[in-house]
C-alpha cells in the first residue's frame, strides 16, 4: 500500500511515498528510509526499492528532497548535501511518529549520492540502527576530483569563481543559473564516461524519465557541495551495520570500496559481477540479486515484521 505523506525538514514541506505491506495489520514493524540520487525524485529508482522491501516486510519511506519534485524550496533545483542529510534526519523523525513503525528498529538505503547521503547523515544520527546504499558516491569527491579522482584542483578554482559570479547576479536580480546533470540527448552523451552515458539513458528517456525531475540543478551548488564529504566520519556508523552495493563495472564503485575499507564496524562491500552503476537503479537481470541481498541484511540488522 502507498499513500502520500508529507513532513517538515528545517521548515521546508517535504513530499513522500509511504509504502506498507499490503494486508498487514500487526505492528508496530521495522522501517527503512530510501533515498533517491542526485537529480532524482521518489518515483524512479527510490520509490522501485522502497516497494521491493515493502513487498519484504518493511514500512518505508521514499522522498523527494528538499528544492526537488513535489518537495518546497527555493530555488528550485539547488543541490545542497547539508540540506539532504537534514532531510533524512526529518525522515527518520517522521517514521517515529507513525504507529505501524517501531521506533528504535528504523535503517536507510540510498541510492548514487543518497548512498553517500544516508552514510554522512547516519554518522551523528543514532536513531538509523542499519545503513545500505546501492551504487554508492560522494558528491563532494565527484565534484572536487572528478570521477576516478585525479582532477587538477583549478578546474574546481574555476567552478567556485563561476559560482561567487553567479551568487552576485543573483543578488542583483537574476535568476539562478542552471546547468543539466546528465547529456539531454544521445548525441550529448557522446564522448562521456558510462555513468553519464547511462545516466542519460536512464532519466531522459521513457526507462525512468519524470516530469518532477527535470535534470536541472542550480550551478552554483557546487560551492555548498565542494565542502561536503559522504565518509569522513564513516567510523561513527560504528557499532551499526554497514552494507555498501555495487557493480563490478561501475565506475564509481572505488567509492563503495574506499568507504567500506575505512569503516570500522560490521561492514561488507557487496559486487554485483558484470554491473555498472546504472545498472542497479532497475535492470531486471541484476534487481533479484540486489534486493534479495538487501531484504537479508535489514532483516538480520532490524528484525522481521
Amino acid at each position: 500500500m502507498r499513500s502520500h505523506v508529507t513532513f517538515l525538514s528545517d521548515g521546508r514541506k517535504v513530499a513522500g511515498h509511504l509504502y506498507r505491506p499490503d494486508g498487514s495489520t500487526a505492528g508496530p514493524r521495522p522501517a527503512v528510509v530510501v533515498v533517491h540520487p542526485f537529480g532524482g525524485v521518489k518515483e524512479q529508482t527510490a520509490g522501485l526499492y522502497a516497494r521491493s522491501l515493502a513487498d519484504a516486510g518493511f514500512v518505508t519511506l521514499a522522498f523527494d528532497a528538499s528544492y526537488q519534485g513535489e518537495s518546497e524550496g527555493l530555488p528550485r533545483y539547488l543541490e545542497d548535501p547539508f540540506a539532504r542529510a537534514e532531510d533524512i534526519k526529518s525522515a527518520v523523525g517522521f517514521l517515529t511518529t507513525r504507529g505501524e513503525v517501531d521506533a528504535e528498529r528504523i535503517g536507510a538505503l540510498g541510492i548514487c549520492a543518497g548512498g553517500g547521503y544516508v552514510t554522512y547523515a547516519a554518522q551523528t544520527d543514532h536513531r538509523v540502527k542499519a545503513v545500505a546504499s546501492v551504487s554508492g558516491a560522494d558528491i563532494g569527491g565527484l565534484f572536487r576530483d572528478g570521477l576516478g579522482g585525479g582532477r587538477d584542483r583549478s578546474v574546481l578554482r574555476g567552478m567556485l569563481d563561476a559560482a561567487a559570479a553567479d551568487r552576485t547576479a543573483e543578488a542583483k536580480g537574476a535568476e539562478p543559473r542552471l546547468e543539466r546533470i546528465v547529456p539531454e540527448t544521445e548525441a550529448d552523451a557522446e564522448g562521456f564516461p558510462t555513468l553519464y552515458q547511462e545516466g542519460r539513458d536512464y532519466y531522459r528517456t521513457p526507462r525512468a524519465r519524470h516530469p518532477h525531475a527535470p535534470n536541472w540543478f542550480v550551478a552554483r551548488s557546487v560551492d555548498r557541495i565542494a565542502q561536503y564529504s559522504s565518509f569522513g566520519l564513516i567510523e561513527l556508523i560504528a557499532p551499526r551495520p554497514l552494507l555498501m552495493i555495487a557493480g563490478t563495472e561501475a565506475d564509481t564503485a572505488y567509492f563503495s570500496r574506499e568507504a567500506v575499507a575505512s569503516a570500522t564496524g560490521p561492514k561488507e562491500l557487496y559486487e554485483v559481477e558484470g554491473a555498472t552503476h546504472i545498472d542497479l537503479y532497475d535492470k531486471a537481470e541484476y534487481l533479484p540479486q540486489v534486493t534479495t541481498k538487501l531484504h537479508g541484511f535489514f532483516r538480520s540488522a532490524l528484525g522481521d515484521g
